[in-house]
């Protein structure tokens, strides 16, 4: 029997790395993306060989109803990964009132109602999951990222709550809290700024996607079949 998972934020680069997993795993995907149509192209032609299906779905989840473009093109559903996001810099005293709804939308406000219009598919079947890509800055918090970690927090409590509220319908609720991960939102850094995040890395290197997309796959499988309203800390030792 098929499965299906929906992961948003498909474009990205964790995005990506956890739909080609999921796609050799044998899962069938809604791919959601914003405005990276090349990204998302350029996925679905390296997802061909695996012969799922792959629906890409476009929506802006900077929007307070960017989830009800998503809503109507959901059937059947055994997953749902929250891979979406975007990084936001600064100063909290330099923070427009805009850019904060807008980061909140997508990180918080878009997921919690996509998963709560969602969770009757999932608890129909008696069985699945959810899984939040939330941040080491939502552990700890960051300086000059106080937004981005207030929201990266939030998805932390939601897979906390989330999973009691649902676990005795068999879904299983899970985040994963990736450290510096080789992805284009990195590019933003300088080579010396790189070389000075590898150098607190007890590991010394950046994580790579497809290690997060290795955890996911783990967090979907039968094997963590016990595992839930749980915060993997995927970081090379950087916060422990």
């Amino acid at each position: 029997m098929k499965k299906y998972a929906l992961i948003t934020g498909a474009s990205g680069g964790i995005g990506q790395a956890v739909a080609y997993n999921l796609a050799a795993n044998g899962y069938s995907l809604y791919l959601h993306y914003n405005q990276n149509v090349d990204s998302i192209k350029a996925l679905l032609d390296k997802l061909v060989p695996f012969g799922g299906e792959y629906m890409p779905i476009s929506a802006d989840l900077s929007t307070p109803d960017g989830y009800k473009q998503i809503c109507p093109h959901i059937f059947s559903l055994d997953a749902m990964i929250h891979c979406g996001g975007n990084s936001q810099y600064g100063l909290l005293v330099d923070l427009e009132q805009r850019d904060a709804e807008a980061l909140f939308n997508v990180h918080v406000l878009n997921p919690l109602m996509l998963t709560k219009e969602l969770l009757p598919k999932l608890l129909s079947k008696g069985l699945g999951s959810i899984i939040v890509i939330t941040s080491i800055w939502g552990q700890t918090g960051a300086a000059f990222e106080v937004a981005y970690s207030t929201a990266k927090g939030a998805q932390i409590g939601f897979v906390k709550a989330l999973s009691k509220e649902v676990a005795l319908n068999g879904i299983r609720v899970n985040g994963i809290a990736p450290g510096a991960i080789n992805t284009p939102m990195m590019e933003g850094f300088s080579e010396d700024e790189l070389k000075g995040i590898e150098f607190e890395i007890p590991m010394g290197r950046l994580g790579q996607p497809e290690e997060i997309a290795k955890c996911v796959a783990f967090l979907l499988s039968d094997e963590s079949s016990y595992i839930t309203g749980q915060v993997l800390a995927v970081n090379g030792g950087w916060y422990t």
